[in-house]
């Protein structure tokens, strides 16, 4: 006879088959189905075999889904991951972020240029002018065809061609026989100066101020400047020897050093900016100081007042623009004007990047209005009476007052509104003071050669090499904006300088400044 779980229930009563399915069967239980028989122990048993199969079952199905949940979850974390990463890098980024900081996939495409480049339809094209002077000539004749192979004759008919071109060869060497003579006044031996080179020097003047022109001016690396004497000009040279060069160029033109911070000093409008530097793998501060005809770069430890009072020897009594850095606070001048610019960038700041509140939009709507009525009324003021100029002005500096005096809910609005209530009187300065902008574009495009050079070269490796960075950067950049040849106008004044023993002065603009 066979026995199964239908026949549990007509064997045993309700309560024992409830106790073997729920596990809750008692002692006395027990004992009652070992009473009733053989039959009822089997049919228990089964009954229990039958419920602990069910239960493996379920387990089993209950094991997939866990194991379903935890792939489920780990790709929602994956997901979840790649969103904080995204969200990250777009935090990251900023109006003021440089382009080299962004990833190429998420700079917008390139406009479409607004009109064909080159001149107009019908007009003459502008090309490069024909030398003024004729080095060599060379002419170029067919013994064949270059198709055919067959024989030509010669047309009447030529035309000409110029290339300019820099001939590899090997560097001049010139032998200096130096006569010493004796002087009955002084009761000892003289000789004559030599204006081509250092005292003890082998390299003459012109290769060393090129040399630094392209490391300094230009920024190639000292190992690039090594190649390229060594491969096109023919100069052994070492990366040591060329920097002890420098230095003794660096303590010659020291004076010019100072001239350009005197002369800033002296300047009716001074724009003002700093940026990173490394020095020896430590951070430092690069300053930047500029004018329309001059550039004066600092590289310091400090970012603060420290660095600014070993610019600022005495009261400026021009008008300084800069950004809102508040260490700029600190100097003794009459006159400044904070970068409205920075202002702008900042509002566009917090609405990408920030969380504003609701009363936000009206406090940017009501800055970015009252800026650009300032900077299209600076604009049209030669067009203007100056009595309706006045009236304008005055009305702008009211806005600016109920604008500060109102109480803005958004944390963002207050903070930006602390900051120019702080600056009130630096905001519309130059409204009032023609040559002064309404920007600080100057200095941030001073700083922009310094930057490309950081780029390449991360800085230098001593305070030595500092100074000398400082130094070279700023007479090669303050030459360039007067027009002058730098690499011509150095070599001339060590000729001078060499055979008088006194550096000629700063040369002063001869041309249209360029910025």
């Amino acid at each position: 006879m066979v026995w199964g779980m239908d026949t549990a229930p007509n064997l045993l009563s309700k309560p024992l088959v409830e106790g073997l399915t729920l596990g809750t069967l008692t002692p006395q239980q027990a004992q009652e189905i070992f009473h009733l028989g053989e039959e009822a122990v089997v049919s228990a048993f089964l009954l229990v075999c039958g419920q602990v199969r069910l239960l493996r079952e379920e387990i089993s199905q209950l094991r997939r889904e866990v194991e379903e949940l935890k792939a489920h979850l780990a790709s929602l974390n994956q997901q979840l991951s790649e969103e904080r990463a995204r969200r990250a890098a777009e935090s990251y980024e900023s109006p003021s972020t440089p382009s080299g900081m962004k990833p190429p996939y998420r700079k917008p495409p390139a406009e479409a240029p607004g009109k064909t480049p080159g001149q107009k339809q019908g007009h003459p094209g502008h090309r490069r002018a024909a030398p003024s002077r004729i080095d060599q000539r060379k002419e170029y004749r067919l013994s064949c065809c270059p198709f055919c192979g067959g024989p030509v004759k010669r047309c009447r008919h030529s035309r000409t061609r110029y290339t300019e071109d820099i001939p590899q060869g090997q560097p001049v060497v010139t032998e200096h026989v130096i006569y010493r003579h004796w002087c009955p006044r002084c009761r000892k031996q003289v000789e004559p100066a030599v204006p081509d080179a250092l005292p003890g020097a082998t390299l003459g003047n012109r290769v060393l101020v090129l040399s630094a022109w392209l490391h300094y001016g230009l920024g190639i690396t000292l190992s690039q400047m090594v190649s390229l004497l060594d491969f096109h000009l023919q100069m052994k040279l070492s990366a040591g020897g060329l920097l002890r060069m420098w230095y003794r160029l660096q303590a010659i033109l020291y004076a010019w050093y100072q001239q350009i911070q005197e002369q800033a000093l002296q300047s009716p409008v001074l724009h003002a900016d700093e940026t990173g530097w490394r020095v020896n793998g430590r951070s430092r501060w690069l300053w930047c100081f500029t004018t329309a005809s001059l550039t004066y770069y600092m590289i310091h430890a400090s970012r603060g007042s420290p660095a600014l009072k070993r610019f600022f020897l005495r009261e400026y009594l021009g008008t300084l623009v800069s950004d809102f850095w508040a260490a700029y606070n600190r100097v003794l001048c009459p006159m400044r004007q904070t970068c409205l610019v920075h202002l702008l960038r900042a509002i566009e700041h917090v609405e990408l990047y920030q969380a504003p509140g609701e009363d936000w939009p009206e406090f940017a709507q009501s800055v970015r209005q009252l800026v650009k009525e300032a900077i299209q009324l600076w604009r049209d003021r030669s067009q203007m009476d100056e009595a309706a100029y006045v009236c304008r002005r005055q009305e702008l500096t009211a806005r600016l007052a109920a604008l500060l005096e109102r109480t803005w809910q958004d944390r963002h609005a207050q903070r930006l509104g602390k900051r120019l209530q702080k600056h009130r009187e630096h905001l519309l300065t130059f409204l009032d003071q023609e040559p002064v902008p309404f920007d600080n574009n100057a200095a941030e495009r001073a700083l922009r050669p310094a930057v490309i050079q950081r780029k390449n070269s991360y800085g230098n490796r001593s305070e030595k090499g500092a100074d000398c960075q400082a130094v070279f950067m700023s007479i090669f950049r303050t030459l360039k904006q007067r027009g002058h040849d730098p690499i011509q106008t150095i070599v001339d004044a060590l000729s001078t300088y060499l055979t008088t023993g006194t550096l000629p002065p700063l040369p002063p603009p001869k041309t249209t400044p360029i910025g």
